[in-house]
């Protein structure tokens, strides 16, 4: 589909969502979690779209930035190894007011926290407060996993919407 980073910076940005990569609706569109997933993350993090695309409080940095193309069993292949390391320090050194990053997804919290389990990363979210917030990525295929752990709605939900408004206060 060709190269079209997808971001979401800005300097006053307080919360910064380190994600994936765009999925074919993200790339056609150019704003990120534009489809199904971002509605479940909003939803999960307790903000309104207006709240959510307000660049000046929610910065949007995917570990690759631009779609990765499919697989060709199925799915969207895995992030573009180069764009990460080649980018991500760059922008954050520009955003120093951040207080809150969201791990979304096993490809960022590998990123970020080194290898690792992802349910157990979720379910000890409270070791990496209060500069991390590890999450499943929100994707229709989080659906039956939430439902195989239901203390992802009554104990991880309330406290990441509680983190999310500390870091926004």
């Amino acid at each position: 589909m060709g190269p079209r980073p997808v971001v979401q910076v800005s300097s006053s940005a307080r919360v910064l969502i380190a994600s994936q990569a765009p999925g074919t609706k993200v790339h056609e569109s150019g704003i990120p979690f534009s489809d199904s997933s971002g509605d479940r993350l909003r939803e999960w993090m307790g903000l309104s779209q207006d709240q959510f695309y307000d660049a000046s409080t929610v910065a949007i940095i995917p570990m690759g930035f631009c779609y990765p193309g499919r697989l060709p069993s199925s799915g969207d292949a895995p992030p573009r190894p180069e764009c990460a390391p080649l980018w991500r320090g760059r922008l954050l050194e520009q955003m120093p007011a951040l207080r809150l990053t969201l791990l979304v997804g096993t490809y960022a919290q590998a990123y970020v926290l080194g290898p690792g389990k992802m349910a157990e990363r979720v379910m000890g979210f409270r070791d990496y407060l209060p500069k991390y917030f590890p999450l499943p990525h929100p994707s229709w295929r989080s659906r039956s996993w939430a439902t195989n752990n239901p203390w992802f709605e009554t104990e991880v939900l309330p406290a990441l919407r509680s983190a999310i408004r500390g870091a926004l206060a």
